[in-house]
């Protein structure tokens, strides 16, 4: 997605209408690059819960993060906060990492920190944002008996969630919530079948529902860079999986 430093999505940071003093963050505007992206956007705008699904480096999660800051970022919103929801390990174990619970799960927010680094131009982006919790990052492992109201929750990687993980999150929407799903079922890190099996059931109940907004990003949407896909556009003509 092609940034465009000359215009300001808007001046502050705002949470319920409320600007937040002395955070100086500025969310740089982002213009799809895509078709694809473009197809985002739009549903997006209209309302639309997002399913975002396909190849690597279309840039899925960045453009979920955008959106769900520019919908709580705004004056006039009654959305508060980006949730962040995913799996932090594929085998739902996170022993081996050292530290506690709060330095284990950190590593896992690692890629929203880069890409709110690149969105507000300043490393500390994500840390303000938390702080002032207009970024939430929750694990599937501790999603049980909350209600996440007022949100846009973004659960990335859906992939490497079970059945029962993605049943978890969105059972766990309370009032006024959106919600983008991303993630490409080809880069799944699981073995079992069993445990694969859960993502397909999860996109035939998504897929009855008007309320989605369904977006396949191909080779042609690949953005991150040309290296990336030329190397795509080789691995799946030679029909390879890893």
């Amino acid at each position: 997605m092609k940034k465009t430093k000359s215009k300001k999505k808007q001046s502050g940071t705002y949470v319920n209408g409320i600007k937040l003093p002395q955070t100086h963050l500025e969310l740089r505007q982002i213009e799809p690059q895509t078709q694809n992206q473009q197809r985002a956007f739009v549903a997006f705008d209209e309302g639309k819960n997002l399913l975002l699904h396909g190849l690597a480096g279309t840039g899925k999660t960045l453009l979920s993060m955008y959106m769900g800051l520019c919908q709580v970022m705004q004056k006039n919103t009654t959305f508060s906060s980006v949730v962040i929801a995913r799996s932090v390990v594929p085998t739902r174990d996170i022993g081996f990492l050292p530290g506690d619970e709060t330095e284990k799960i950190k590593i896992y927010e690692t890629p929203y920190k880069n890409m709110c680094s690149e969105l507000f131009g300043r490393d500390d982006a994500y840390e303000i944002l938390k702080r002032h919790n207009i970024i939430d990052f929750i694990t599937t492992s501790f999603i049980r008996g909350i209600t996440i109201n007022n949100a846009v929750v973004v659960v990335d990687e859906m992939q490497n969630l079970t059945g029962h993980e993605l049943d978890s999150i969105v059972t766990r929407l309370g009032d006024n919530c959106k919600v983008i799903l991303c993630g490409d079922s080809t880069q799944s890190d699981f073995v079992k079948s069993t445990d694969k099996n859960g993502l397909p059931k999860f996109l035939s109940i998504i897929g009855k529902l008007n309320t989605f907004a369904f977006i396949e990003f191909f080779e042609q949407d690949i953005v991150r860079s040309g290296f990336v896909k030329d190397y795509i556009i080789e691995k799946n003509k030679q029909s390879i999986q890893f």
